[in-house]
C-alpha cells in the first residue's frame, strides 16, 4: 500500500477535528482547574443555553448521556409504569433502553425503506388495527396488550429528520406525548408544513433528547447529553431528576438519578458548538460528492433525502445486496466501515420476551442486512470519497 496515495481511510477522523481546536479546548480545563467548578454553573449555563438557541427551543437541560437525555425526557413528558412507548426497531438499544427505564414498554413499527426512518403509515396501521380508543382518554389501548399506549419516539436516524408533520397529527388526534430522539440528528432540518417554517431536530416534539458522544456530529471528550424543549415544566423536572429527584441540597422531591453534565464537557461543547454548522456543511459537501460519484453505480442505493428536510450526515449508509464482501473489500483496500445495525432491535437475545419473529418488520430486516456506512465526516476531502467511491464502483463491476 503506497503511503503517499493508499493511506487508510478511517471510518471517522477524530484526532484532526480537536487538533485544530485544541488550544481552545485546553482554554476550559484550565478555566475549570482555576475555580474548581467541576459540576454545574456558569459553563453549564451558558452551554444550555447557546444550544436551546441553536435547536430553536426555549430549554435545554444538560445531563450525563444520550440515554440519560432520552429516558428523563419521557419521566418527566410524564410516561406512566406499563404505558406502551411506540418507536422503530432499526435504531441503538439506548432508545429502547431509555423506555424501559423510565417504566414505559416498548413496541414496534416498521421503518420507510428510502429514508430508514418510521413509517408515519405504519404507525396509523398500527393504531388502527392493533388497538382501541380509550374514550375518556382519547389514547389507544393495544388490544392483546390491554396496556394504554401514551408516547411515540420518532428517531432522527443517521441526521435524516423523521417525517414529523404526519406523526404530530396522529399525536394530536390521539394524546400522545412525542419525545424525539435526536442522537444523530444534531442541526438537521424538517420543514413543516403545519407550521410553514423549517424545524431543527429538538424542536417539534414536546421534547427532545441528543447525546454527545465523542463520534456525534456535535460531540463531548467523554459521555454527555441533552434535553431540549419548549415547556418549562419538562425542563423543571428533568432539572431535579439528573439531580437525585432534590430542587434544593439535600431536599428531595423523589428518587432521581445522577446524570448531571459536569462543566468541563459542558465549556468543550460550547467551544465545539461554534464550529458545528461548518462542520455539518462539510459533511453535507461530502455526501453530495458521495451522491455524485455512487449515484450510477449499479447495484449501489444512496442515502435518500426526503425534499422537506436537511440532513447532516451523521452516517453516509449504502444499500447493497452482497454488503458483507464489500466491507471485506473494501478492509482490504485500507478503507474503514460500520455496520448501523446488523441485528435489529425486535431480534435481540435481550428482547426474545417479546415473541417477534424474523419477517415481523420486513423493511427493517431488509435493511439490516444490506446496509453499510462509509468514511464520514468533516476532516474527509473529496480525494478520500473519490477513492472510496472508485473502489465501491471497481467491486460492483465485478460481481
Amino acid at each position: 500500500m503506497n503511503k503517499l496515495t493508499d493511506a487508510p481511510i478511517p471510518f471517522l477522523d477524530l484526532v484532526t477535528p480537536h487538533l485544530e481546536i485544541e488550544e481552545e479546548l485546553v482554554s476550559v480545563f484550565r478555566s475549570v482547574v482555576k475555580t474548581a467548578g467541576f459540576i454545574g454553573g456558569p459553563l453549564l449555563e451558558n452551554f444550555e443555553k447557546d444550544f436551546a438557541d441553536f435547536c430553536g427551543t426555549q430549554h435545554c437541560v444538560g445531563v450525563a448521556s444520550g440515554t440519560d437525555a432520552l429516558r428523563f425526557a419521557l419521566m418527566a413528558a410524564g410516561v406512566g409504569p406499563g404505558q406502551i412507548v411506540v418507536t422503530v426497531p432499526n435504531t441503538f438499544i439506548a432508545t429502547t433502553e431509555a423506555i424501559s427505564q423510565a417504566g414505559g414498554v416498548p413496541d414496534f413499527v416498521d421503518i420507510d425503506e428510502s429514508t430508514y426512518n418510521v413509517d408515519p403509515m405504519k404507525l396509523r396501521e398500527y393504531i388502527d388495527t392493533k388497538c382501541f380508543v380509550d374514550r375518556a382518554s382519547g389514547r389507544p389501548v393495544h388490544k392483546e396488550k390491554n396496556l394504554v399506549v401514551s408516547a411515540v419516539v420518532p428517531v432522527h436516524l443517521y441526521g435524516q429528520p423523521a417525517d414529523m408533520d404526519p406523526i404530530l397529527e396522529m399525536a394530536e388526534k390521539y394524546n400522545l406525548v412525542v419525545v424525539e430522539d435526536a442522537c444523530q440528528a444534531h442541526g438537521a432540518e424538517y420543514f413543516s408544513k403545519r407550521g410553514n417554517s423549517w424545524k431543527k431536530a429538538g424542536s417539534m416534539g414536546a421534547a427532545a433528547a441528543f447525546s454527545f458522544y465523542p463520534g456525534k456530529n456535535l460531540g463531548a471528550c467523554g459521555e454527555a447529553g441533552a434535553v431540549t424543549t419548549d415547556d418549562p415544566a419538562i425542563a423543571a423536572r428533568i432539572r431535579i431528576i439528573r439531580d437525585h429527584g432534590q430542587p434544593k441540597k439535600y431536599y428531595h422531591d423523589l428518587e432521581g438519578y445522577n446524570g448531571r453534565l459536569d462543566a468541563i464537557q459542558a465549556g468543550i461543547l460550547q467551544v465545539k458548538l461554534k464550529h458545528l454548522s461548518s462542520w455539518n456543511e462539510k459533511r453535507r459537501q461530502c455526501a453530495a460528492f458521495y451522491n455524485e460519484q455512487l449515484g450510477k453505480a449499479p447495484g449501489v442505493i444512496t442515502p435518500f433525502a426526503h425534499p422537506g428536510t436537511r440532513p447532516v450526515y451523521h452516517l453516509y449508509v449504502i444499500r447493497i445486496e452482497n454488503r458483507d464482501a464489500l466491507q471485506k473489500y473494501l478492509a482490504d483496500n485500507g478503507v474503514a466501515t460500520g455496520l448501523h445495525y446488523p441485528v435489529p432491535l425486535h431480534l435481540q437475545n435481550c428482547y426474545r420476551t417479546m415473541n417477534f419473529t424474523a419477517g415481523t418488520f420486513p423493511a427493517t430486516e431488509m435493511t439490516a442486512a444490506r446496509t453499510l456506512s462509509l468514511p464520514m465526516g468533516p476532516t474527509l476531502d473529496k480525494s478520500q470519497v473519490e477513492r472510496v467511491s472508485r473502489l465501491i464502483c471497481r467491486f460492483m463491476a465485478a460481481n
